[in-house]
């Protein structure tokens, strides 16, 4: 089976790559960093023996992700699975007039999605087969001051999975959704944070697991689900003070 990962050169998108690789997946794997995916393309087939390939694709740029599907709809077809672990953040992210940067946060963190969906899901329904698995974060369990278009983008996400799963319902694909706290990767450095770190190596062993179910949405760390449950049913007065903790 072959699987596409788009963001695969660091944090989650790298851990997947390995776990998948090492069950014998071939690979392809797609971010903006050459230099990391090269390596990673290097030694993925050197201790697994699969092939692996590698594309340099912005995913906040839309141009790039038009590009790219349309050079490519023959490979896209032979893909059995795809995983969205990518994602940006963005310093200048609050409500302001900046519309470039939240252009570019819409597009990476949702835009994409859609964008490959578009090509990704009548090819799986076609076939009657296929996984797709979504990730999104715990700051879309409520409205933010501070990475604001992030946190909306990533509530889109969710819909537009639990869409995916409904749009399923008669096939045999394998739709999932991963609601994500805070990981131990590069982004997370350094931050003083009040509730502890996932492991990414430990979240990419439950995604493989999990890849042959049906709809599933998970919550990882799990105790997040229950935070967020509190946080949905307090009133509006209350979470105002809680919010900038998550």
């Amino acid at each position: 089976m072959s699987y596409l990962i788009l963001g695969a050169s660091s944090g989650l998108g790298k851990e997947l790559a390995y776990i998948l690789a090492k069950n014998s997946n071939d690979l392809i794997i797609i971010s903006r960093d050459e230099r990391d995916l090269r390596a990673i393309k290097s030694d993925l087939e050197i201790k697994f023996k699969i092939t692996v390939k590698y594309f340099v694709v912005d995913a906040s740029s839309f141009d790039e992700i038009k590009k790219f599907l349309h050079s490519n709809s023959i490979l896209l077809s032979e893909i059995q699975g795809i995983l969205f672990p990518a994602g940006m953040t963005e310093s200048r992210d609050v409500i302001s007039n900046d519309m470039s940067a939240s252009n570019s946060l819409i597009q990476a963190n949702m835009g994409v999605v859609v964008y490959f969906l578009s090509k990704i899901f009548p090819i799986f329904m076609k076939k009657n087969r296929g996984v797709i698995v979504g990730f999104g974060s715990v700051s879309s369990t409520i409205g933010r001051d501070v990475n604001t278009v992030y946190a909306a983008s990533k509530r889109g996400l969710e819909s537009l999975f639990e869409s995916l799963a409904i749009s399923a319902i008669p096939s045999k694909l394998k739709i999932q959704f991963y609601t994500i706290g805070y990981l131990d990767t590069n982004l997370s450095y350094g931050k003083k944070l009040l509730l502890p770190k996932g492991s990414t190596k430990k979240l990419a062993k439950i995604v493989y697991k999990n890849l042959n179910k049906n709809y599933k949405k998970v919550y990882y760390p799990s105790w997040w689900y229950v935070i967020a449950i509190i946080i949905k049913i307090l009133p509006f007065s209350l979470i105002r003070y809680i919010y900038k903790f998550l």
